[in-house]
């Protein structure tokens, strides 16, 4: 059903979902993305927006065949109004939440590989348990900001979730240098990093040269810990670990993957750790955690959620 005429005239309250159409313009910059959000047409996106400039009397969004940008005034609004859609928000979420089971569709967003094997599994035994909850899954190498692009929690592997977000570790993580036996059957097996130079190497796929970084020492309680760095390469470089940990088990060179990524070929013995007295650094994060976009409260689907990953993941991926 089409937006109606909103004339100057009319009383203000008519005009909140048009401001909060143009708000979630100024996050998408997309009248597509924003559509998809309020499950309408772009057309009735387009039409908000009309109608509100029709009502405030001066332009608030630019628009060309490439690109949608905020006017001045356009932009002035937006944030005028912005914590007050957001305390309304929470505010409908805190009500919400006071039902006694969790409920209501949740966002989430995964990297790739972690969300394939681990992820995954762990939300289709949780939406078993939890029939009122329906899980939109994102899986992702990208990182996306979760307040703008309305995701409720996201997964991920670091080593310092940012201060803004409400975070829970969920598991410890590290990385692995693995290679598969044909591989070190052809090459030999390195005893000290140095001879990574020399090693067809699969690094992940980042801008500029690929430096490995190693450690050992620190578990001895040295002050100073041994560390080397070394420039690697080899035939191939990939942004995704489970396309590099296929190449290591193909033979194609030495892989540096996380370990649950290498975790079930290391059980099958498909591959084997190398150099186990180095710690890698720097190229993966050591945790796995689970966050969500600050706010006084957390809605109860997501603590459910939370809790349910924790659990699943509560003894690593023993590898």
């Amino acid at each position: 059903m089409p937006s109606p005429i909103v004339r100057p005239d009319q009383r203000i309250d008519l005009l909140w979902p048009q401001v909060h159409a143009l708000t979630l313009l100024a996050q998408l910059a997309s009248f597509t993305q924003v559509a998809q959000r309020l499950g309408m047409s772009k057309a009735a996106v387009s039409q908000r927006i009309t109608d509100l400039e029709r009502a405030v009397g001066q332009t608030l969004v630019q628009r060309t065949t490439r690109s949608v940008r905020l006017t001045d005034a356009g932009q002035r609004l937006v944030e005028q109004t912005a914590e007050s859609f957001a305390h309304i928000a929470r505010s409908v979420g805190e009500a919400r939440d006071n039902a006694t089971q969790p409920r209501g569709l949740l966002r989430v967003t995964a990297p790739v590989a972690l969300g394939r094997q681990h992820v995954t599994p762990l939300i289709e035994s949780f939406l078993r348990e939890q029939p009122q909850v329906r899980v939109e899954l994102d899986l992702s190498d990208r990182l996306l900001t979760l307040a703008h692009e309305g995701f409720d929690l996201a997964v991920r592997h670091t080593s310092a979730p940012p201060d803004n977000h409400v975070a829970w570790k969920l598991c410890a993580s590290r990385s692995l240098l693995v290679a598969s036996s044909a591989y070190l059957k052809r090459t030999g097996t390195p005893a000290h990093p140095g001879e990574l130079a020399s090693h067809a190497c699969l690094p992940y796929l980042r801008p500029g040269p690929s430096v490995w970084q190693f450690e050992r020492g620190v578990s001895k309680g040295k002050s100073d810990p041994e560390r080397v760095s070394v420039t690697v390469q080899g035939p191939l470089r990939a942004s995704n670990s489970e396309v590099l940990r296929d190449a290591a088990i193909s033979g194609l060179g030495i892989a540096l993957l996380p370990d649950f990524s290498a975790a079930q070929a290391l059980r099958a013995k498909r591959l084997q750790v190398l150099l186990p007295t180095w710690r890698p650094v720097g190229v993966f994060g050591d945790a796995i955690y689970a966050m969500h976009p600050w706010s006084p409260t957390t809605p109860k689907a997501v603590q459910a959620l939370v809790a349910h990953l924790r659990t699943g993941l509560s003894e690593g991926f023993g590898a």
